[in-house]
């Protein structure tokens, strides 16, 4: 099994490496080994907060300071969409809980907090309020698709957003923030998990009535299968949902998602990109494995005892086998190789690739596995 310390001090040392290089611009992916530059792409893309996020991580281990400096840099060049309405969207709390509150958290800066607040702000104006959802993405988004379409949808990997929406009632002692994350969550137990426990990717719904009206299969495979970085999304975001609530609906919901994300693993304990597309056009998705492995951990610690091991035990399979398996070269800058972007792929290398925020999660999961906690 997995020596934690062994693979946990490799990762740390080969993120301060290619922070050297990198400092506070901000990856996405690696092509040929070398992480790219979305600083000046898109600033406002969703996995702009991993890379001060995963800084963060790897100062609270080794007390480095350059890694906060270029995660302050980091930070500090997301303000370019903070204060661009036209380019936000659902996944501020993926961009500013893990850069900005995890600054706050550490130093009270004021800045922090005002970027931090000013996210869940923005997020909490996406709620609809008569269906009880959080809309994903923006109508400028998809050129040719329908006007207002995206009024219309909500995702699952929205929930991973909550915890901005949580911190921001605590913080701001207003419970409106929470309540919403609440709402939101609630629709999801609602809507978008199947009975085996798998989750939908998106859900429409009737932006004035609120009623259900369909799933549609994003990044899946089709409507009604199982995206495995979606499923991921659900393990983690719903444990987190029971982590800050308490409740035992979301939290029965939690164990009800893991156990369908552990139990149709192939052998290699690592997913397939949908667990329900067809064998002969599968491809593996390290970040989903990271992602769920690092939400199982934290729900092992919400569960009673005795069930406690059954998920500690699963994690560790899963970390085992990517830091066996999935490891990239010393001469890589990630962590992790074999992450997918989406199922319906129009690039052959976003069926395997290296993603920042599967990198990301490992580390989290592997910070956990040692006992320790991640940001959320």
């Amino acid at each position: 099994m997995i020596d934690t310390s062994k693979v946990l001090g490799h990762c740390l040392a080969k993120v301060t490496k290619t922070g050297s290089r990198i400092q506070g611009r901000i990856p996405y992916r690696t092509f040929d080994g070398r992480f790219d530059d979305w600083t000046d792409k898109d600033i406002a893309w969703w996995t702009n907060g991993f890379w001060p996020g995963l800084l963060w991580l790897a100062h609270g281990q080794t007390k480095d300071d350059r890694l906060a400096t270029w995660a302050k840099e980091s930070e500090t060049h997301l303000d370019r969409a903070l204060y661009d309405f036209f380019e936000l969207h659902h996944d501020v709390g993926f961009m500013w809980h893990i850069s900005s509150v995890a600054r706050y958290k550490l130093e009270h800066n004021k800045d922090s907090l005002r970027r931090g607040m000013i996210a869940a702000s923005v997020l909490a104006s996406r709620f609809n309020l008569a269906g009880r959802y959080i809309r994903a993405w923006n109508n400028w988004d998809i050129p040719g698709k329908e006007k207002g379409v995206q009024v219309k949808w909500a995702i699952i990997d929205c929930l991973m957003n909550l915890p901005l929406l949580y911190w921001a009632s605590e913080e701001s002692k207003d419970p409106r923030f929470s309540q919403i994350a609440i709402a939101h969550t609630e629709t999801v137990l609602k809507n978008f998990i199947h009975p085996d426990g798998s989750s939908r990717h998106i859900v429409e719904f009737d932006p004035v009535t609120g009623a259900y009206v369909r799933c549609h299969f994003g990044q899946g495979y089709a409507d009604d299968s199982a995206w495995s970085r979606g499923c991921s999304w659900l393990v983690h975001g719903m444990t987190l949902g029971a982590k800050y609530t308490g409740r035992a609906d979301f939290l029965a919901a939690a164990e009800h998602a893991a156990r369908f994300f552990i139990e149709n693993l192939p052998e290699d304990q690592v997913p397939w990109s949908d667990f329900k597309a067809p064998a002969k056009d599968q491809f593996k998705d390290s970040s989903a494995a990271a992602i769920a492995a690092s939400g199982i951990l934290t729900l092992a610690e919400l569960v009673p005892a005795s069930r406690k091991a059954y998920y500690v035990d699963a994690a560790r399979r899963m970390l085992t086998s990517l830091a066996t398996n999935y490891l990239a070269p010393e001469s890589d800058e990630a962590l992790l190789l074999h992450g997918s972007v989406l199922y319906h792929v129009k690039e052959p290398k976003d069926k395997d690739t290296s993603l920042i925020y599967g990198d990301y999660y490992f580390v989290e999961a592997l910070i956990k596995l040692q006992g320790g906690q991640g940001l959320f």
